[in-house]
Formats: structure tokens, C-alpha cells, sequence
């Protein structure tokens, strides 16, 4: 077992990706010489397992050898069957409300496998153990409602609904090489002497293309979206991700970033039920983007109910958990004017410091 092989790398005592070279190269490991032993070892016959949270950072050498296998992540109902009744206590002693999980799972974890849920179970258990070696002898049942008393505040909340509710903010879903996230795009425009773009929150060269993409549509076709032209005259546009400190990169910020600039535009909030992915081109075409099942799986953990999808990517539905698919409801489309019809609200009489 090679674990986090994308984690190594070259430096003054050699280079590992070397030696891994001839260790899994079916042409060469059948003669892998030690060079501490100076033993020849024949690991033809040898199954090597090696793990990785990306395969971006894996160096070239090694890309292509290792026949790679994602491990996809975990829905609400996964880490309910992942969890364990160990850390010492009988299991007569403590036990788990559903709810009281699902509360961990999105209150205190909100990951898509389950290292951090062990980790807030143990705590939990912890301070049960504590209260039995105290001299309590009652079973002592977690729920919703007590899990404050042993975890604290809630780290994460629902903050969809509560962005979502002026115009110029929409809700897209990005991959992560340790599962799906959901990320929020805001725009806004300030008088200025020229048309510029504004790009903020650490946006890597992708995004920033896609971003320039969606504002050249939008602007292009600012009639056929009931857009006054002159919206954007002498106005510079400013996109920002929050979470300025965390890079961000990637081709699935097109729409979402199409469909902030448009509710602004429009005056029209975007649901606050409904996340988004797609590329986007200058013609207005929605491109098919990678990772959709962790993306739903983010999704799913805010509570959002509905997902835009690329049509191209209907095939991909498939890989989502059964219970998953039955609680979510996908829209399929090709191009931005569908996005549109599908994402944005009534237009609001009056939005207190929006642009005019």
C-alpha cells in the first residue's frame, strides 16, 4: 500500500517518483534492484495499491502507470452506515438519533467521506465516557436537540437562502479533490469612467476566462435577454467568489457566473433552491464539465433541490445514489437562455442598494 502518492516530490535526497518508476513498471519491476540491500527483487507477481486525493499533483512519470479508480463520495444515508459504535462505550450506553447524525454531517462536517464524522463522534463519545466514569449509569441518547451540549456551536449553516435573496448572487457547484463544494458567485457594478472587469477571490486562469466569457454574452445579448444595452455603459462589473483565501480554479463557473450577472441585470433574484455547473460559451452554449456526482452530493448536504445540468452530461445522473436521485430533481440544458428560464425569479420592484 503506497499511500498519498501525490504528496511526493523531488529534493536533495533524490527523487521517489524514480524508484516508484521502476517499482511499478511491469516492464522493469520484474529486476527492481535495492540499492540499501543491493539485492535484485523479482515484484512482477506484486499488486501495488496506491492512494491519492488528486491525480493533478502526481508526478508525470507515475501518471500513467497506476490504473486509476475513483472512490467517489458519500450521501447523508453513507455516513449513517459508516458509523461505528467503538471508542470503548457498549453500545447499551450511548446511541444516535438519524437526525442527531444528519445534524453532524451538515452542522459539523460537511465532507464527502467520513474521517472528520469519526473525529466528532469520538468527541461526543468522549465526554460519555467522561459522565459514566462521574458515576451517571443511565444510556445516554444523543439527538438534534442535545448535540450542542456535547459538540458546540454549529460550524457550518444554511447560507443558500440567505445569500440568494438579492439579485446578483447565484449558487454554483465546484470539485474538489476531497469531494463536491458549493460555491457562491456575487456581482455588482459601480460607475466608472470606462467599462472594466473586475476579478476578485483568488480566481485561478480558468475561471477568470470563463468569467470574461459570461460577461461578454451577457453583454452581447443583452436585448434578447431583456437587457437594457446601455446597463453596461461606463459601469465596471465586479465578480467576486467568497472565500478570497481558498484558490479557486476550474471550467464549471461559467453559468453560474452568466447567471449572477443576468439576475443583476434583470433585477431578478436566483432561486435559492437551485445550484448550477456548466461551462459556457461566447455563443451561449452549455458545455458538459467533469465530477457531477460529488457536486450533487455537496448539493444534497445544503439542502438544495434542484440542479442545472449540461444535457451532455445526463449520462453521468446515473452514478448518483438512488435515494439521492429520488430527492433531487435535475434540469437538462443546452444553452443560457434555458438557464435563465429556470434559475431566475420575479423581477423585484425595488432592492435596496441593488444596481440601477
Amino acid at each position: 500500500m503506497l499511500d498519498e502518492i501525490d504528496k511526493i516530490g523531488p529534493d536533495w535526497r533524490g527523487d521517489p517518483s524514480s524508484a516508484l518508476l521502476e517499482v511499478l513498471d511491469p516492464a522493469q519491476n520484474h529486476t527492481f534492484v535495492d540499492n540499501y540491500l543491493g539485492v535484485p527483487f523479482n515484484l512482477s507477481q506484486v499488486l501495488f495499491i496506491a492512494t491519492a486525493n488528486t491525480l493533478d499533483t502526481i508526478p508525470g512519470p507515475l501518471d500513467g502507470n497506476p490504473h486509476p479508480v475513483r472512490v467517489h463520495g458519500r450521501g447523508e444515508g453513507g455516513h449513517r452506515q459508516g458509523l461505528s459504535g467503538a471508542h470503548g462505550i457498549a453500545a447499551t450506553e450511548l446511541s444516535f438519533e438519524p437526525e442527531a447524525i444528519r445534524q453532524i454531517v451538515r452542522g459539523y462536517t460537511r465532507e464527502a467521506g467520513v474521517r472528520s464524522l469519526d473525529r466528532e463522534i469520538a468527541a461526543v463519545a468522549r465526554k460519555v465516557a467522561r459522565r459514566i466514569a462521574e458515576g451517571q449509569r443511565e444510556p445516554i441518547r444523543i439527538t438534534a436537540d442535545n448535540l450542542v451540549e456535547y459538540l458546540g456551536r454549529p460550524r457550518f449553516f444554511d447560507e443558500v437562502a440567505e445569500r440568494t435573496t438579492r439579485p446578483g448572487v447565484a449558487t454554483g457547484l465546484a470539485w474538489t479533490p476531497v469531494g463536491g463544494d458549493v460555491l457562491f458567485v456575487e456581482v455588482t457594478m459601480m460607475p466608472s469612467s470606462e467599462e472594466r472587469l473586475v476579478l476578485t477571490g483568488m480566481l485561478g486562469d480558468v475561471m477568470r476566462e470563463s468569467a470574461q466569457a459570461a460577461v461578454s454574452y451577457v453583454w452581447s445579448n443583452a436585448e434578447a435577454l431583456h437587457i437594457d444595452p446601455k446597463f453596461f455603459e461606463h459601469r465596471t462589473i465586479h465578480v467576486h467568489v467568497p472565500a478570497g483565501a481558498i484558490p479557486k480554479d476550474g471550467p464549471s463557473a461559467g453559468v453560474t457566473i452568466m447567471t449572477a450577472l443576468a439576475s443583476l441585470a434583470t433585477r431578478r433574484p436566483v432561486r435559492s433552491d437551485l445550484a448550477m455547473t456548466g461551462e459556457i460559451t461566447l455563443r451561449g452554449k452549455v458545455l458538459p464539465v467533469g465530477g457531477i456526482k460529488e457536486k450533487v452530493l455537496a448539493a444534497h448536504r445544503v439542502g438544495i433541490r434542484e440542479v442545472i445540468l449540461p444535457r451532455r452530461n445526463e449520462r453521468d445522473i446515473e452514478d448518483i445514489p438512488e435515494e439521492l436521485r429520488k430527492e433531487l430533481r435535475f434540469m437538462l440544458v443546452d444553452d443560457a437562455e434555458e438557464v435563465l428560464r429556470h434559475a431566475l425569479t420575479p423581477a423585484l420592484a425595488d432592492v435596496p442598494g441593488a444596481a440601477r
